[in-house]
């Protein structure tokens, strides 16, 4: 198990009020909004989530970073847990041609919105129910999911993502160092139902024989 950071730089270029977000709006309405993860979530106005979420390229870094450490090559099988749109896989699948990928996520708006290209290898489901063999694939990833799920199905979720994958895997969640973060992941956050410190999310990940990488995301 290895910390390796594929996203801050990704996630430092978007800049959050946090105080505007709690203000502004009915926090507790906007949040239940939120998870219900359709349009307002991901095509409505910014206080329900994304604000507008189109393809434009931004996630081709992130791929290539990942094709380069995990070594990708064609005719391996690459699974996203909470896929989303599936904008990574797409740039995945750019990235290195013949690449085989699978998406799973909840929200059934992502997917019908999805890249277009690759919207056939996308699937409605569970991250702690995953329909797949074990050892099914050579890399498993999950970015900013896992968090939304409660304690127990977090355990569940975790422990999938170990069963399917041969080797790799590699989880990305929101988190916090210190009370500042902390305040302004609360301030922030609209789906999240587990909060984890660092030493936390590192300690579940051993209890649960977790042995992918992993890494996180910060409200600085």
């Amino acid at each position: 198990m290895a910390y390796v950071d594929f996203i801050s730089s990704l996630h430092k270029s978007t800049k959050r009020d946090y105080i505007g977000r709690v203000v502004s709006a009915d926090k507790a309405e906007c949040a239940r909004i939120a998870k219900e993860y359709g349009y307002d979530y991901w095509d409505g106005d910014r206080k329900y989530g994304y604000g507008g979420y189109r393809y434009d390229g931004r996630w081709r870094s992130v791929a290539e970073k990942i094709a380069e450490h995990y070594n990708l090559k064609a005719g391996q099988k690459v699974l996203d847990v909470g896929c989303g749109m599936a904008h990574l896989l797409y740039e995945l699948t750019q990235t290195v041609p013949g690449l085989e990928v699978k998406g799973i996520d909840l929200s059934s708006y992502a997917l019908e919105h999805a890249k277009e290209e690759i919207r056939d290898c996308l699937q409605c489901g569970k991250a702690q129910e995953l329909p797949f063999e074990d050892n099914e694939f050579d890399l498993v990833i999950s970015l900013t999911t896992l968090h939304n799920l409660k304690v127990f199905d977090l355990k569940k979720a975790v422990q999938e993502i170990e069963r399917v994958s041969k080797a790799n895997s590699y989880i990305m969640v929101e988190s916090f160092r210190n009370d500042e973060e902390e305040v302004n992941m609360l301030y922030w956050q609209l789906t999240c139902a587990s909060y984890y410190s660092v030493e936390e999310w590192e300690w579940l990940y051993k209890e649960w024989g977790y042995t992918g990488d992993y890494s996180f995301i910060f409200f600085e």
